[in-house]
């Protein structure tokens, strides 16, 4: 992502999770970056791992309007949430606010279960088992190429174009970059 965005640049983590590592992690790097999780326990481990961002992390849900303006961020994040979210409020609201809140130019990467349907699975880190929603990624790409944003190609060695690997669990992901249109 680094070599996508230019130092210094504003970015939110949408879906920051238990213990914020990428809001801390840019943050290091010098970038202007918050986060955000839907559950309160996720950010208190936050606050309490990372102190010196505890301002930058805050509880909003994806499944509802972001309260940020219009083209606040040059980059946002999103990775390994929207499986947590009903489709039709993926299309009608998360990957519409994601973009809304995107700059001119600016990058999304998303990061998401690939498939049909919901699938099950035992999660070690919860010891518990755990449904997820899959979503296609032609759907996703079709949706974001409709709110004014095209998938960033590969060129060479640089990240670009629909990337799929397997987790541990194992579950099927689809990571893209994708640039908002001027």
């Amino acid at each position: 992502m680094r070599e996508l965005i230019p130092e210094g640049a504003r970015g939110l983590d949408a879906g920051c999770g238990s213990g914020a590592r990428d809001v801390f992690f840019y943050w290091q790097l010098g970038y202007d970056v918050v986060g955000f999780a839907a559950v309160d326990e996720n950010i208190r481990v936050a606050k309490e791992l990372h102190p010196e961002i505890a301002e930058k992390v805050s509880v909003a849900d994806l499944s509802k309007p972001l309260q940020h303006t219009d083209e606040s961020f040059d980059f946002v994040m999103c990775n390994a949430v929207i499986q947590h979210i009903a489709p039709d409020l993926v299309a009608s609201v998360t990957l519409p606010e994601l973009t809304r809140v995107l700059k001119p130019g600016g990058v999304l990467q998303l990061m998401f279960k690939v498939g049909d349907g919901i699938k099950t699975l035992y999660d070690k880190d919860y010891d518990a088992e755990r449904t997820f929603q899959l979503y296609s990624a032609d759907d996703v790409v079709s949706s974001l190429t409709g709110l004014g944003c095209e998938i960033i190609p590969q060129v060479g060695e640089k990240l670009g174009g629909l990337m799929y690997f397997t987790d541990p669990k194992p579950a099927d992901h689809c990571l893209l970059f994708a640039l908002k249109s001027n």
